[in-house]
């Protein structure tokens, strides 16, 4: 088995920073994509930003230029650095990978973390 586990939430004043982690442990051959997704309260949940197994990101229109997603394969880990925090930031953070657990491609599975509470506010 697979388990993500996020950490970095937390309580943060407009305009202020938060560094979120995920790390992924268990049965790993190797890590394909990571994303985060956040969800806030009464809304459905959303892409935040993506990054593949070589390096390449992609980010929501909205947050390019303030978060920045990154990866440390020797780790099994994945980042998300959150700049310029808004209120509107405010949700539940989740990590969501693709993993080959034994190097063969059909066995490769999709796994969720249990998300960390970013809230940010005055």
């Amino acid at each position: 088995q697979v388990q993500l586990v996020e950490s970095g939430g937390g309580l943060v004043q407009p305009g202020g920073s938060l560094r979120l982690s995920c790390a992924a442990s268990g049965s790993i051959f190797s890590i394909i994509t990571m994303f985060w997704y956040r969800q806030a309260p009464g809304k459905q949940r959303e892409l935040v930003a993506a990054i593949t197994a070589g390096g390449s990101t992609n980010y929501a229109d909205s947050r390019k230029g303030r978060f920045t997603i990154s990866r440390d394969n020797a780790k099994n880990t994945v980042y998300l650095q959150m700049n310029s925090l808004k209120p509107e930031d405010t949700a539940v953070y989740y990590c969501n990978a693709g993993v080959a657990t034994t190097g063969a491609w059909w066995e490769d599975m999709d796994y969720w973390g249990k998300g960390t509470l970013v809230t940010v506010s005055s």
